[in-house]
């Protein structure tokens, strides 16, 4: 087809073409070097992009990078009142809820706010039944990686997972637009404005929004990180690596490991934090 032309009076688009079916990606970073060209060639924009490369991380990241950790939780004892549950639901703005066994610590499976709504709508004066609308729950490993889980809600079709240590414990919690974030950036409701830039996971690890201000940092973690033209941890951390990390990069900065757990080809979103 193209033989018969000089390489230099073929098109962008004819180039993609025959780059992508005459020779074959070798590679992750081949791919992502053809997006970048593809946007700059106006073939696809901007956001097609950032969603095609937050797909290709969900392989590279765990369950335990994105989980709510279990001291962030919101449980419900298996032998609460409805009043009580109506609070609890109301107080939290949460759709779902694990339901825990006390006794054993464990998760018997998963009521939503809507079932009580349909207790409550129906006048009944006996109080509400967790056997009769308990869901199945879902069990994770924290190793689980993202890709694999959304295979697993799909199948599933479940919004939320309960996720387990390497010993059965109760590690976690992970939903459905947790992974969907790491594809299509974070997901803001009226509820989401006074979430935690820091979530600590409680076994030495921290969750930590590449945004977050280097005086909210040093606050948090009671330190004072040295840092001159920069603002924001992220800022830091690019200057630590003098240049955008990739995903999963690690670096170790005045005390502390940062370990890039969600970036795109402009910016940093998600930082794990351990300290030293």
């Amino acid at each position: 087809m193209n033989e018969d032309y000089p390489p230099s009076t073929l098109s962008f688009r004819q180039k993609l073409k025959k780059r992508f079916f005459h020779t074959p990606l070798q590679s992750r970073d081949e791919l992502l070097q053809a997006l970048k060209e593809s946007e700059e060639n106006h073939i696809i924009d901007s956001h097609s992009r950032s969603l095609i490369e937050g797909t290709l991380q969900l392989e590279n990241m765990e369950v335990r990078d994105v989980m709510v950790p279990k001291s962030k939780m919101v449980l419900i004892q298996n032998n609460i009142s409805t009043k009580d549950l109506l609070a609890i639901m109301v107080q939290s703005s949460h759709s779902r809820f694990p339901v825990l066994n006390a006794q054993e610590d464990k998760v018997q499976g998963v009521i939503l706010a809507k079932d009580l709504l349909s207790h409550l709508s129906s006048g009944q004066d006996k109080e509400f039944s967790f056997q009769e609308y308990l869901r199945q729950v879902v069990l994770v490993p924290e190793s689980k990686t993202l890709g694999s889980l959304m295979r697993d809600f799909q199948q599933k079709k479940s919004h939320m997972a309960i996720v387990v240590d390497e010993y059965g414990e109760i590690a976690g919690l992970v939903t459905l637009e947790d992974v969907l974030e790491q594809i299509v950036g974070e997901i803001e409701d009226e509820h989401d404005l006074e979430e935690d830039n820091i979530i600590d996971f409680g076994d030495g690890r921290f969750l930590l929004k590449a945004n977050t201000p280097i005086e909210d940092f040093n606050k948090f973690f009671k330190v004072e990180l040295q840092a001159e033209s920069v603002d924001t941890v992220a800022g830091l951390v690019i200057s630590g690596f003098t240049c955008l990390p990739k995903q999963m990069s690690e670096i170790d900065l005045q005390g502390f490991k940062f370990k890039v757990l969600k970036a795109d080809s402009r910016r940093l979103h998600l930082l794990e934090v351990t300290k030293i």
